[in-house]
């Protein structure tokens, strides 16, 4: 029989899925349409904390019963400037070249929304990317992996190949740190060393 899922991730993000399917967080999962737009003058760390939550408690309109619902948002941000979500050829080729050959940084945020009220946590990582050529920026955009992610690069894909160094969080650059995840499921009751606790994966 399989666990019954811990909590309800308001996502369709599969890597977030993979890495809660990877530390034994059974779950169920659902999008949100959400306006992720920077308030003027938001930090970048401000903005992911703020998204994260807005995501959970989105979700939690139509899914009152759920006892746990998490939301996550990752921000990638350099010089001031932040990068969200690449749309479009033209966003990922103007982001990946101001982050070519340079650190930048990397902002996920989670948000736990329960019965009890809401908790947050914040990861941050630095990461250098090696200097990228115009004509690889475009080969890889056309490979598809960047469209839809934070900074147009994905690190656990192909765009690992870019990735010179990390000082941080890996996982929290891929989406949804893990340390800070568990620590706020803990904090929420839910220990996921507790014998018989790991479920093996995600429905």
């Amino acid at each position: 029989m399989d666990e019954a899922p811990i909590l309800h991730l308001a996502s369709a993000s599969p890597r977030r899925r993979e890495i809660l399917a990877a530390i034994g967080v059974s779950h169920t999962w659902q999008g949100v349409d959400l306006d992720e737009t920077p308030l003027p003058g938001e930090p970048a760390d401000a903005l992911a904390l703020r998204l994260a939550l807005a995501k959970a408690r989105k979700s939690r309109e139509t899914r009152s019963a759920e006892p746990v619902i998490l939301g996550a948002d990752t921000v990638v941000v350099l010089d001031g400037l932040t990068f969200g979500k690449a749309g479009s050829e033209d966003e990922a080729l103007f982001m990946l070249s101001r982050l070519s050959g340079r650190v930048h940084r990397v902002f996920t945020a989670v948000a736990l929304d329960t019965r009890d009220g809401h908790r947050t946590a914040l990861s941050q990582s630095d990461v250098r990317l090696r200097e990228i050529a115009p004509d690889e920026a475009l080969r890889y955009w056309r490979s598809g992996e960047p469209r839809g992610k934070a900074g147009a690069y994905a690190i656990q894909g192909v765009g690992g190949i870019f990735v010179e160094a990390l000082s941080g969080s890996y996982s929290g650059v891929v989406g949804l740190p893990v340390f800070e995840t568990a620590s706020l499921l803990r904090q929420a009751g839910i220990d996921l060393l507790r014998p018989g606790s790991l479920s093996g994966g995600a429905p």
